[in-house]
């Protein structure tokens, strides 16, 4: 049995969600509502304010659809009551992010500023000059858009110069040796 997949999905008061079929979950929460369709191999059911996702058979397929099945719901119910947030840290001279509407424009050390559009659901902001925050009710869109502002200019590990996430421990490389 499933670590993860065993355990149910607690609906906290104010969230309601619809299972449709072929199982296309929906669920509405005080910041939004998210929707996607699951696997249809897996089993949904509601017990007394909880969900509880089974499986058909042992089959590897099976198995592995389990837990990713508990773990999506889960990230669905999380972001539409709390919310998703990573925060980024631009290290670096001359290395800066500025918020104008949507657009969010990073100064970093190329000939030309890099500007990027917030996605739809996901939301960017700069506090200072070197700190991005950005927050969104769906956990994927969140993370792909903090990779996406991370990879145009990853820290390199001579100086630890570029955009990290906050937590992120860069490993830092000695320079060249000295002449003897």
């Amino acid at each position: 049995m499933s670590r993860i997949g065993k355990m149910p999905v607690i609906i906290p008061s104010g969230v309601s969600f619809t299972i449709s079929e072929d199982n296309y979950f929906t669920v509405k929460g005080p910041k939004g509502e998210l929707s996607r369709k699951l696997s249809a191999d897996m089993n949904i059911a509601q017990e007394d304010g909880q969900l509880v996702i089974t499986r058909p058979s042992d089959l590897k397929r099976h198995k592995a659809l389990h837990g990713l099945t508990r773990t999506l719901i889960n990230n669905m119910v999380v972001g539409v009551t709390e919310g998703y947030t990573k925060r980024l840290e631009i290290n670096g001279t001359g290395y800066r992010a500025a918020k104008a509407g949507n657009k969010l424009t990073l100064n970093l050390g190329y000939s030309h500023p890099v500007e990027m559009t917030d996605p739809d659901g996901v939301t960017s902001e700069v506090e200072g000059n070197n700190k991005i925050t950005v927050t969104g009710i769906d956990k994927e869109k969140v993370g792909q858009y903090a990779a996406n502002i991370r990879a145009k200019r990853p820290p390199e590990p001579y100086k630890g110069k570029g955009i990290k996430y906050e937590n992120e421990r860069i490993r830092r490389k000695a320079g060249k040796a000295g002449k003897k």
